[in-house]
Protein backbone atom coordinates (compact mmCIF):
# COMPACT_ATOMS: atom_id res chain seq x y z
CA UNK A 1 0.00 0.00 0.00
CA UNK A 2 2.96 2.37 0.40
CA UNK A 3 3.76 2.69 -3.30
CA UNK A 4 2.65 5.87 -5.00
CA UNK A 5 0.15 4.12 -7.23
CA UNK A 6 -1.44 2.53 -4.14
CA UNK A 7 -1.90 5.72 -2.11
CA UNK A 8 -5.61 5.62 -2.97
CA UNK A 9 -7.38 2.34 -3.74
CA UNK A 10 -10.19 2.49 -6.30
CA UNK A 11 -12.95 0.13 -7.34
CA UNK A 12 -16.13 0.28 -9.39
CA UNK A 13 -19.06 -2.04 -10.06
CA UNK A 14 -22.30 -1.84 -12.03
CA UNK A 15 -25.08 -0.45 -9.85
CA UNK A 16 -27.40 -3.37 -10.57
CA UNK A 17 -24.80 -6.09 -10.03
CA UNK A 18 -26.12 -8.63 -7.53
CA UNK A 19 -22.68 -8.73 -5.87
CA UNK A 20 -21.77 -5.03 -5.80
CA UNK A 21 -20.18 -5.16 -2.36
CA UNK A 22 -18.19 -8.31 -3.15
CA UNK A 23 -16.79 -6.79 -6.34
CA UNK A 24 -15.85 -3.58 -4.57
CA UNK A 25 -14.17 -5.46 -1.72
CA UNK A 26 -12.15 -7.65 -4.09
CA UNK A 27 -11.02 -4.73 -6.24
CA UNK A 28 -10.17 -2.43 -3.33
CA UNK A 29 -7.94 -5.07 -1.81
CA UNK A 30 -7.48 -6.26 1.78
CA UNK A 31 -6.91 -2.85 3.33
CA UNK A 32 -7.31 -1.99 6.08
CA UNK A 33 -8.65 1.45 5.25
CA UNK A 34 -9.09 4.46 7.48
CA UNK A 35 -11.98 5.55 5.25
CA UNK A 36 -13.86 4.24 2.24
CA UNK A 37 -15.88 6.78 0.27
CA UNK A 38 -18.78 5.55 -1.91
CA UNK A 39 -20.39 7.34 -4.85
CA UNK A 40 -23.56 5.47 -5.70
CA UNK A 41 -25.76 5.71 -8.78
CA UNK A 42 -29.45 6.25 -7.92
CA UNK A 43 -30.08 3.12 -10.01
CA UNK A 44 -28.61 1.05 -7.17
CA UNK A 45 -30.31 -0.40 -4.10
CA UNK A 46 -28.91 2.32 -1.86
CA UNK A 47 -30.05 0.92 1.48
CA UNK A 48 -28.62 -2.54 0.74
CA UNK A 49 -25.30 -1.19 -0.45
CA UNK A 50 -24.99 1.12 2.57
CA UNK A 51 -25.63 -1.76 4.98
CA UNK A 52 -23.43 -4.33 3.21
CA UNK A 53 -20.42 -2.08 2.66
CA UNK A 54 -20.42 -0.94 6.29
CA UNK A 55 -20.41 -4.56 7.43
CA UNK A 56 -18.08 -6.07 4.86
CA UNK A 57 -15.46 -3.53 3.78
CA UNK A 58 -12.25 -3.52 5.86
CA UNK A 59 -12.60 0.13 6.84
CA UNK A 60 -12.89 2.11 10.05
CA UNK A 61 -15.42 4.44 8.38
CA UNK A 62 -17.60 4.08 5.29
CA UNK A 63 -19.33 7.20 3.98
CA UNK A 64 -20.89 8.14 0.67
CA UNK A 65 -23.79 9.60 -1.26
CA UNK A 66 -25.97 9.23 -4.33
CA UNK A 67 -24.93 10.91 -7.56
CA UNK A 68 -26.07 12.66 -10.71
CA UNK A 69 -23.52 10.54 -12.58
CA UNK A 70 -20.16 9.10 -11.65
CA UNK A 71 -16.55 9.87 -12.63
CA UNK A 72 -14.41 6.74 -12.80
CA UNK A 73 -11.60 5.16 -14.82
CA UNK A 74 -13.96 5.62 -17.78
CA UNK A 75 -14.24 9.38 -17.25
CA UNK A 76 -17.92 10.28 -17.19
CA UNK A 77 -19.73 7.15 -16.05
CA UNK A 78 -23.37 6.24 -15.45
CA UNK A 79 -25.04 3.47 -13.45
CA UNK A 80 -22.01 2.61 -11.34
CA UNK A 81 -21.00 2.36 -7.70
CA UNK A 82 -17.52 3.72 -6.99
CA UNK A 83 -15.37 3.18 -3.92
CA UNK A 84 -12.23 5.09 -2.93
CA UNK A 85 -10.18 3.63 -0.10
CA UNK A 86 -7.76 5.65 2.02
CA UNK A 87 -5.24 3.09 3.41
CA UNK A 88 -4.78 3.03 7.17
CA UNK A 89 -0.98 3.05 6.86
CA UNK A 90 -1.15 6.45 5.14
CA UNK A 91 -4.29 8.08 6.56
CA UNK A 92 -6.41 8.44 9.67
CA UNK A 93 -9.99 9.66 9.57
CA UNK A 94 -12.89 10.69 11.73
CA UNK A 95 -16.45 11.40 10.59
CA UNK A 96 -19.01 13.90 11.83
CA UNK A 97 -22.63 13.04 11.05
CA UNK A 98 -25.01 15.99 10.80
CA UNK A 99 -28.72 15.18 10.77
CA UNK A 100 -31.94 17.23 10.71
CA UNK A 101 -30.32 20.01 8.70
CA UNK A 102 -33.51 22.09 8.92
CA UNK A 103 -32.65 22.73 12.56
CA UNK A 104 -28.88 23.00 12.19
CA UNK A 105 -27.05 24.83 14.95
CA UNK A 106 -24.28 26.69 13.16
CA UNK A 107 -22.21 27.15 16.31
CA UNK A 108 -22.60 23.52 17.38
CA UNK A 109 -21.60 22.26 13.93
CA UNK A 110 -18.49 24.46 13.85
CA UNK A 111 -17.54 23.45 17.39
CA UNK A 112 -17.97 19.75 16.62
CA UNK A 113 -15.82 20.08 13.49
CA UNK A 114 -13.10 21.89 15.44
CA UNK A 115 -13.17 19.26 18.21
CA UNK A 116 -12.92 16.44 15.67
CA UNK A 117 -9.89 18.07 14.09
CA UNK A 118 -8.32 18.61 17.50
CA UNK A 119 -8.83 14.98 18.55
CA UNK A 120 -7.47 13.64 15.26
CA UNK A 121 -4.40 15.88 15.46
CA UNK A 122 -3.68 14.73 19.02
CA UNK A 123 -4.04 11.03 18.19
CA UNK A 124 -2.18 11.18 14.86
CA UNK A 125 0.33 14.01 15.19
CA UNK A 126 2.76 12.08 12.96
CA UNK A 127 0.43 12.62 9.98
CA UNK A 128 1.11 16.19 8.82
CA UNK A 129 -1.45 16.81 6.07
CA UNK A 130 -5.12 17.48 6.75
CA UNK A 131 -8.25 18.02 4.66
CA UNK A 132 -12.00 17.63 5.03
CA UNK A 133 -14.69 16.34 2.66
CA UNK A 134 -18.35 17.27 3.01
CA UNK A 135 -21.13 15.20 1.41
CA UNK A 136 -24.61 16.65 1.86
CA UNK A 137 -28.19 15.92 0.79
CA UNK A 138 -28.49 17.84 -2.48
CA UNK A 139 -32.21 18.54 -2.04
CA UNK A 140 -31.95 19.77 1.54
CA UNK A 141 -31.57 23.46 0.55
CA UNK A 142 -29.15 23.70 3.48
CA UNK A 143 -25.79 23.49 1.72
CA UNK A 144 -25.08 27.24 1.83
CA UNK A 145 -25.67 27.53 5.57
CA UNK A 146 -23.81 24.31 6.28
CA UNK A 147 -20.69 25.18 4.29
CA UNK A 148 -20.61 28.63 5.85
CA UNK A 149 -21.05 27.26 9.38
CA UNK A 150 -18.39 24.57 9.03
CA UNK A 151 -15.87 27.05 7.64
CA UNK A 152 -15.69 28.57 11.12
CA UNK A 153 -14.19 25.29 12.36
CA UNK A 154 -11.91 24.59 9.41
CA UNK A 155 -9.16 27.13 9.96
CA UNK A 156 -6.73 26.91 7.03
CA UNK A 157 -7.63 23.27 6.31
CA UNK A 158 -9.05 22.63 2.80
CA UNK A 159 -12.81 21.98 3.03
CA UNK A 160 -14.24 20.58 -0.19
CA UNK A 161 -17.21 18.44 -1.14
CA UNK A 162 -20.31 17.87 -3.20
CA UNK A 163 -24.08 17.72 -2.93
CA UNK A 164 -25.64 14.29 -3.43
CA UNK A 165 -27.56 13.88 -6.68
CA UNK A 166 -30.40 11.88 -8.16
CA UNK A 167 -29.65 11.97 -11.87
CA UNK A 168 -32.01 14.58 -13.34
CA UNK A 169 -35.02 13.36 -11.33
CA UNK A 170 -34.59 15.69 -8.31
CA UNK A 171 -36.68 13.41 -6.09
CA UNK A 172 -34.40 11.82 -3.48
CA UNK A 173 -30.77 12.45 -2.60
CA UNK A 174 -29.08 10.49 0.17
CA UNK A 175 -25.86 10.39 2.16
CA UNK A 176 -24.38 7.21 3.63
CA UNK A 177 -22.92 6.65 7.09
CA UNK A 178 -22.82 3.75 9.56
CA UNK A 179 -24.67 1.47 7.21
CA UNK A 180 -27.61 3.81 6.69
CA UNK A 181 -28.87 5.95 3.83
CA UNK A 182 -29.89 9.31 5.30
CA UNK A 183 -32.10 12.17 4.10
CA UNK A 184 -31.73 15.80 5.14
CA UNK A 185 -28.26 15.01 6.44
CA UNK A 186 -24.56 15.46 5.77
CA UNK A 187 -21.35 13.60 6.57
CA UNK A 188 -18.10 15.44 7.12
CA UNK A 189 -14.95 13.33 6.85
CA UNK A 190 -11.76 14.75 8.35
CA UNK A 191 -8.55 13.09 7.18
CA UNK A 192 -4.93 13.38 8.21
CA UNK A 193 -2.28 11.65 6.18
CA UNK A 194 1.24 11.33 4.84
CA UNK A 195 0.03 12.43 1.40
CA UNK A 196 0.06 16.17 0.68
CA UNK A 197 -3.14 17.58 -0.85
CA UNK A 198 -3.92 20.60 -2.99
CA UNK A 199 -7.48 21.95 -3.14
CA UNK A 200 -8.93 22.89 -6.52
CA UNK A 201 -11.93 24.91 -7.69
CA UNK A 202 -12.32 25.76 -11.36
CA UNK A 203 -14.90 26.86 -13.89
CA UNK A 204 -14.68 27.68 -17.58
CA UNK A 205 -17.13 30.60 -17.62
CA UNK A 206 -16.56 34.26 -18.47
CA UNK A 207 -19.02 36.93 -17.28
CA UNK A 208 -20.49 39.19 -19.95
CA UNK A 209 -21.91 42.71 -19.74
CA UNK A 210 -25.46 41.35 -19.98
CA UNK A 211 -26.93 41.85 -16.52
CA UNK A 212 -30.24 41.26 -14.75
CA UNK A 213 -31.47 42.06 -11.24
CA UNK A 214 -33.45 39.74 -8.98
CA UNK A 215 -36.36 41.91 -7.83
CA UNK A 216 -38.47 39.31 -6.00
CA UNK A 217 -37.32 36.05 -4.42
CA UNK A 218 -37.92 33.49 -1.68
CA UNK A 219 -34.37 32.93 -0.37
CA UNK A 220 -35.30 30.05 1.95
CA UNK A 221 -36.70 28.07 -0.98
CA UNK A 222 -34.10 29.34 -3.52
CA UNK A 223 -36.92 30.57 -5.75
CA UNK A 224 -36.82 33.70 -7.91
CA UNK A 225 -40.23 35.08 -8.85
CA UNK A 226 -39.26 38.23 -10.71
CA UNK A 227 -36.23 39.48 -12.64
CA UNK A 228 -36.07 43.14 -13.67
CA UNK A 229 -39.60 43.40 -12.18
CA UNK A 230 -40.88 40.88 -14.77
CA UNK A 231 -41.87 37.22 -14.36
CA UNK A 232 -38.57 35.40 -13.83
CA UNK A 233 -38.60 32.68 -16.51
CA UNK A 234 -40.13 35.01 -19.07
CA UNK A 235 -37.50 37.70 -18.51
CA UNK A 236 -34.62 35.22 -18.48
CA UNK A 237 -35.85 33.85 -21.81
CA UNK A 238 -36.27 37.35 -23.26
CA UNK A 239 -32.70 38.29 -22.42
CA UNK A 240 -31.51 35.11 -24.12
CA UNK A 241 -33.78 35.70 -27.11
CA UNK A 242 -35.59 32.41 -26.53
CA UNK A 243 -39.19 31.25 -26.29
CA UNK A 244 -40.07 30.96 -22.55
CA UNK A 245 -41.83 27.67 -23.29
CA UNK A 246 -38.62 26.14 -24.61
CA UNK A 247 -36.12 26.89 -21.83
CA UNK A 248 -35.03 23.81 -19.91
CA UNK A 249 -31.99 22.28 -18.19
CA UNK A 250 -30.01 22.46 -21.44
CA UNK A 251 -30.63 26.22 -21.53
CA UNK A 252 -29.46 26.62 -17.95
CA UNK A 253 -26.35 24.53 -18.58
CA UNK A 254 -25.47 26.52 -21.70
CA UNK A 255 -26.24 30.00 -20.30
CA UNK A 256 -25.23 30.06 -16.61
CA UNK A 257 -25.78 33.10 -14.41
CA UNK A 258 -23.10 34.38 -12.06
CA UNK A 259 -22.86 36.78 -9.14
CA UNK A 260 -19.76 38.72 -8.10
CA UNK A 261 -18.62 37.75 -4.59
CA UNK A 262 -15.33 38.93 -3.10
CA UNK A 263 -13.80 39.95 -6.42
CA UNK A 264 -14.70 36.70 -8.20
CA UNK A 265 -17.78 35.56 -10.08
CA UNK A 266 -19.60 32.49 -8.78
CA UNK A 267 -22.37 30.74 -10.69
CA UNK A 268 -25.90 30.79 -9.33
CA UNK A 269 -27.30 27.95 -11.40
CA UNK A 270 -30.96 27.49 -12.26
CA UNK A 271 -32.27 24.00 -11.57
CA UNK A 272 -35.62 24.22 -13.37
CA UNK A 273 -38.67 26.32 -14.22
CA UNK A 274 -41.55 25.78 -11.80
CA UNK A 275 -45.16 25.52 -13.04
CA UNK A 276 -45.70 29.05 -11.71
CA UNK A 277 -43.06 30.42 -14.10
CA UNK A 278 -40.67 31.01 -11.19
CA UNK A 279 -37.06 29.84 -11.35
CA UNK A 280 -35.72 27.34 -8.81
CA UNK A 281 -31.97 27.71 -8.18
CA UNK A 282 -29.36 25.20 -7.00
CA UNK A 283 -27.82 27.65 -4.52
CA UNK A 284 -28.45 30.78 -2.49
CA UNK A 285 -30.33 33.60 -4.15
CA UNK A 286 -32.06 36.74 -2.89
CA UNK A 287 -33.75 39.93 -4.04
CA UNK A 288 -31.28 42.62 -5.04
CA UNK A 289 -28.70 40.21 -6.42
CA UNK A 290 -27.24 41.31 -9.75
CA UNK A 291 -26.72 38.36 -12.09
CA UNK A 292 -24.45 38.33 -15.13
CA UNK A 293 -24.87 36.04 -18.09
CA UNK A 294 -21.72 34.05 -18.79
CA UNK A 295 -20.12 32.62 -21.88
CA UNK A 296 -18.16 29.36 -21.64
CA UNK A 297 -14.70 28.48 -22.88
CA UNK A 298 -14.31 25.07 -24.51
CA UNK A 299 -14.80 22.75 -21.55
CA UNK A 300 -12.29 19.94 -22.28
CA UNK A 301 -9.57 22.38 -23.35
CA UNK A 302 -9.99 24.48 -20.21
CA UNK A 303 -10.21 21.38 -18.01
CA UNK A 304 -7.04 19.86 -19.42
CA UNK A 305 -5.13 23.11 -18.96
CA UNK A 306 -6.22 23.50 -15.34
CA UNK A 307 -5.65 19.88 -14.35
CA UNK A 308 -2.24 19.90 -16.04
CA UNK A 309 -1.21 22.70 -13.67
CA UNK A 310 -1.58 20.25 -10.78
CA UNK A 311 1.34 18.17 -12.10
CA UNK A 312 4.04 20.35 -10.49
CA UNK A 313 6.31 19.23 -8.96
CA UNK A 314 4.95 15.73 -9.68
CA UNK A 315 1.60 14.48 -10.95
CA UNK A 316 -0.95 13.64 -8.26
CA UNK A 317 -1.69 9.97 -7.65
CA UNK A 318 -5.41 10.80 -7.64
CA UNK A 319 -7.78 13.72 -7.96
CA UNK A 320 -10.97 13.61 -5.92
CA UNK A 321 -13.48 15.57 -8.00
CA UNK A 322 -16.95 17.00 -7.43
CA UNK A 323 -18.22 18.12 -10.82
CA UNK A 324 -21.46 20.05 -11.29
CA UNK A 325 -24.06 18.09 -13.25
CA UNK A 326 -24.57 21.16 -15.45
CA UNK A 327 -21.02 20.75 -16.78
CA UNK A 328 -21.85 17.19 -17.81
CA UNK A 329 -25.09 18.34 -19.44
CA UNK A 330 -23.24 21.07 -21.32
CA UNK A 331 -20.52 18.69 -22.49
CA UNK A 332 -22.98 16.10 -23.72
CA UNK A 333 -25.23 18.69 -25.38
CA UNK A 334 -22.22 20.08 -27.27
CA UNK A 335 -21.00 16.58 -28.15
CA UNK A 336 -17.87 17.14 -26.06
CA UNK A 337 -18.61 14.47 -23.46
CA UNK A 338 -16.08 11.99 -24.87
CA UNK A 339 -13.37 14.67 -24.88
CA UNK A 340 -14.11 15.62 -21.28
CA UNK A 341 -14.08 11.95 -20.28
CA UNK A 342 -10.66 11.54 -21.87
CA UNK A 343 -9.29 14.49 -19.87
CA UNK A 344 -10.76 13.21 -16.60
CA UNK A 345 -9.37 9.73 -17.24
CA UNK A 346 -5.87 10.94 -18.09
CA UNK A 347 -5.70 13.07 -14.96
CA UNK A 348 -6.95 10.26 -12.68
CA UNK A 349 -10.07 12.09 -11.55
CA UNK A 350 -12.58 10.03 -9.56
CA UNK A 351 -15.75 11.43 -8.05
CA UNK A 352 -19.27 12.26 -9.10
CA UNK A 353 -21.56 14.77 -10.78
CA UNK A 354 -23.18 16.93 -8.13
CA UNK A 355 -26.10 19.26 -7.47
CA UNK A 356 -23.57 21.74 -6.07
CA UNK A 357 -20.00 21.93 -4.83
CA UNK A 358 -18.61 22.94 -1.44
CA UNK A 359 -15.42 25.01 -1.38
CA UNK A 360 -14.42 26.49 1.95
CA UNK A 361 -17.31 28.65 3.17
CA UNK A 362 -19.09 28.61 -0.21
CA UNK A 363 -21.66 26.40 -1.89
CA UNK A 364 -21.10 26.92 -5.61
CA UNK A 365 -22.30 25.64 -8.98
CA UNK A 366 -20.90 24.86 -12.43
CA UNK A 367 -17.44 24.07 -11.07
CA UNK A 368 -15.08 21.17 -10.70
CA UNK A 369 -14.08 21.28 -7.04
CA UNK A 370 -11.99 18.80 -5.08
CA UNK A 371 -8.42 18.01 -4.18
CA UNK A 372 -5.33 16.51 -5.75
CA UNK A 373 -3.54 13.91 -3.63
CA UNK A 374 0.24 13.48 -3.97
CA UNK A 375 2.76 10.77 -2.99
CA UNK A 376 4.19 10.95 0.54
CA UNK A 377 7.18 13.23 0.78
CA UNK A 378 6.12 15.51 -2.07
CA UNK A 379 6.89 19.14 -1.30
CA UNK A 380 4.16 21.44 -2.56
CA UNK A 381 4.74 25.18 -2.61
CA UNK A 382 2.18 26.87 -0.39
CA UNK A 383 0.93 23.60 1.10
CA UNK A 384 1.66 22.70 4.71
Amino acid sequence: MGAAQDCIARASAPARDTDVTGRLARDLGPGPFALVMLFVSPQADIARIAAETAAQLPATHVVGCTTAGEISEAGYDEGAVLALGFPADLFAAEVLELTDLDHLSRSAAAAAFLQLRHDLANSHAHLPHEFAVLLVDGLSLREDDLASALAAGSGSVPLIGGSAGDGLRFKETLVIHRGRALRNAAVLSVLRGLCPVRALNMDHLNPTERRMVVTQADPAARIVQRINAEPAAQEYARILGKDPELIDYLTFASHPLAVRVGGRYHVRAVQRVLPSGDLLFFSAIAAGVVLALTEPDDLPTHLDRKLSQLAAPVPPVAVLGFDCVLRRIEAEHKQRGAAVSDVLRRHRVWGFSTYGEQFGPLHVNHTLTGCAIYPPGTRLTGVD
